[in-house]
């Protein structure tokens, strides 16, 4: 291939690849369906930041040990004289603001007197901010302020208005409109920090939590509303926060609670505490107040430069990682991800600023996706031919097998020890004589995908060829397999779930033998043509135990090598020894009946041919007859009983042979 064209062809993947990988950051950014993941980045890179101890603010709760306490109800407005004694306490205490996360939006009219109180008390304190409802109307809304007598108390008033975003996390401050957010009226009563002038009020400003929930300190109402329990040194010089932490029990649904970023990584052992799962409204206040004293809330970069950072970080992840092979551009691409985290963290830190990093993770899994793919395809380009012949030939595995190693593919073999199959389909001539050619190619194309798909190759069988309607196959080659035998004989299990129907509409039957032992394995052809396949006289014999179930009227014949192999790990029985043709010596051959747990419908017919066999071999023909016979009655189709029937029916009444060893001598294939 000319290397102008490749370079070329490179050239422009890598410019499909930043295009991807930009388009994939700018949708992410601009659209709302990637708004989950700039808040997930900010949510963790809080979480990696880890706790901040403020202490310039604290909180009063109305939990559910103020309600028994001090006897409140818990669907009703509290008695307004409790929180005039509040307000005195904590201003006797020598705090700096008293900031209620409640909207007192209409009188009492079953207790004047205790609107008065609390008036007075905030009068008296002239440190009192109270809430404003926010109510949606449509595409406008408006605030509900405190009714009249606590509105002219107040020192100031506030929207209690919080944002959650649609996983319940308020992770920006509550914009100016009408009013202030409360925690703004607190930081503007006390004058805390220079005013913010009206443009700076409408830029977006971040939570910064210091950490899980009950991370800005806090007491129970009921605690702090008498000298004693509380020390004054806790409220002395803070803005103090009162509203509400109640999950509550009795109604069964959440009240006035959200989540935060930390909130997804605590384990929920309590209902409140810094184990909280769930963080109350007012403690949200409170840390927004904290963030306004502090100066330290969170900041984005303006919207045009966040999308130009994502566009030139997506152009080098999808530029860089196509001119890498796969593992390298993993490596760099990891790497540079790395580095864009850590980068992210110290702005964070140190700038009080954030960037939706996660954007940058998925930009950097799109180009290296792009970059694996184009140069697995590159990389087939390069070798389709070479893999083509192989395909030729081979079995999908071993395609796989020499496309990574081409010194398979040199002439030559080795000695190897293999589990070895051959398949046979009963009466295939019959069954194809008359069938219309494409009918019997159909019916063969079928029959083989599925052998080959349902048995040998989910087995790790490799398929060494075809050779009319039968399969060769063998086991422990290419890869070595230590249990090599049990895969075969589980692949010729499998067989017996194979329903390919002949033109006639009978189903094919597959005979099988499998036997195990050393053979020459390798390349036999040459550099230019090959066949991979196995030859010596193991592979013969496996290919006489497949013809021997012709005789035997059986599916599967093993043996005595591989049954040793397998040993109990399956349902067998022996069916005797046998002299195949071409073979001076017997071999010890056994029935591949099924799995253990079929072992038990057949343990009785088995247990008696059994015993009939080995009377058979020892020369008692008598009590053999009598067995094989038996055996028949229990199991009508039993070839092998049918096989040693007719065996003894030739013997007559002949005397036992001196030379008697009860193998059968086999003239035919």
């Amino acid at each position: 291939m000319n290397l102008n064209v490749r370079f070329g062809r490179r050239q422009w993947a890598a410019l499909f690849g930043a295009a991807l990988a930009i388009a994939c950051g700018i949708g992410l950014h601009s659209f709302r369906f990637g708004a989950g993941l700039s808040q997930l980045s900010l949510d963790l890179l809080l979480v990696s930041r880890g706790d901040i101890a403020p202490h310039e603010a604290v909180i009063v709760y109305l939990d559910e040990k103020s309600y028994e306490a001090l006897h409140q109800p818990l669907n009703a407005p509290w008695d307004r004289a409790l929180h005039a004694h509040l307000i005195d306490r904590l201003t006797k205490a020598g705090a700096k603001a008293i900031v209620f996360d409640i909207v007192f939006s209409d009188p009492n009219p079953a207790n004047p007197a205790a609107d008065q109180a609390l008036a007075d008390a905030m009068k008296a304190s002239g440190r009192v901010i109270l809430g404003a409802d926010h109510v949606p109307a449509g595409l406008r809304s408006y605030f509900i302020p405190p009714f009249d007598l606590l509105l002219d108390s107040a020192a100031g008033i506030g929207s209690v208005e919080v944002m959650p975003d649609r996983d319940l996390i308020v992770r920006e401050h509550t914009p100016e409109q009408q009013l202030p957010s409360l925690s703004q009226a607190a930081v503007d009563l006390l004058k805390a920090r220079a005013p913010l002038d009206p443009k700076a009020k409408q830029v977006s400003r971040w939570m910064n939590y210091y950490g899980p929930p009950g991370s800005v300190p806090g007491v129970s109402y009921y605690d702090a509303l008498e000298l004693g329990r509380v020390s004054d040194d806790f409220f002395r010089g803070k803005a103090v926060f009162v509203g509400a932490r109640i999950l509550t029990k009795f109604a069964g649904e959440r009240k006035d609670e959200y989540r935060n970023p930390f909130s997804f990584w605590v384990s929920e052992d309590s209902a409140t505490g810094r184990n909280a799962i769930f963080i109350p409204g007012v403690e949200i206040q409170a840390t927004a107040y904290l963030n306004l004293v502090r100066g330290d809330w969170l900041r984005r970069f303006p919207f045009g430069a966040e999308t130009f950072l994502l566009a030139l970080l997506g152009a080098s992840f999808g530029i860089g990682l196509v001119l890498l092979r796969p593992l390298p551009a993993a490596g760099l691409a990891f790497a540079g991800l790395a580095l864009v985290m850590i980068a992210c963290w110290l702005l964070l830190r140190h700038a009080l600023t954030w960037f939706p990093w996660l954007i940058v993770a998925v930009q950097m899994f799109v180009a290296l996706g792009w970059s694996v793919l184009f140069n697995s395809i590159q990389l087939y380009v390069e070798k389709r031919l070479y893999q083509h012949t192989l395909g030729l030939y081979l079995s999908p595995k071993l395609v796989k097998k020499f496309s990574r190693n081409s010194a398979l593919l040199k002439p030559g073999a080795n000695k190897h020890e293999l589990t070895l199959l051959f398949s046979d389909i009963a009466d295939f001539t019959s069954i194809s004589e008359g069938v219309d050619p494409d009918a019997l190619a159909g019916m063969m194309n079928e029959y083989f995908q599925l052998c080959i798909a349902r048995c040998i190759h989910r087995t790790d069988g490799t398929v060494v060829k075809y050779i009319g309607d039968a399969i060769f196959a063998f086991w422990n080659a290419p890869e070595l397999q230590e249990d090599h035998a049990f895969r075969a004989c589980e692949a010729a299990l499998h067989f017996r779930k194979v329903q390919v129907r002949a033109a006639d509409g009978q189903l094919l039957r597959t005979r099988l033998g499998i036997h195990s032992g050393e053979a020459n394995v390798g390349n036999f052809g040459s550099a230019e043509r090959f066949d991979y396949t196995a030859l010596g006289e193991n592979v013969n014999l496996a290919s006489r135990l497949e013809g021997l179930n012709k005789h035997l009227g059986t599916e599967c014949l093993i043996s005595g090598a591989t049954k040793a192999e397998i040993g109990d790990r399956l349902v067998t029985r022996k069916v005797g020894s046998f002299q195949l043709k071409g073979f001076e010596k017997p071999v010890e051959v056994y029935e591949l009946l099924g799995w253990p747990a079929e072992a038990e419908a057949s343990r009785l017919w088995r247990e008696t041919f059994e015993q009939a066999l080995k009377n058979f071999q020892a020369g008692d023909f008598e009590l053999a007859l009598m067995g094989f016979r038996q055996t028949l009655a229990l199991r009508p189709d039993d070839g092998p009983s049918r096989h040693y029937l007719a065996r003894l029916e030739e013997i007559g009444g002949q005397p036992v042979p001196v030379d008697w060893t009860g193998a059968t001598m086999m003239k035919e294939k």
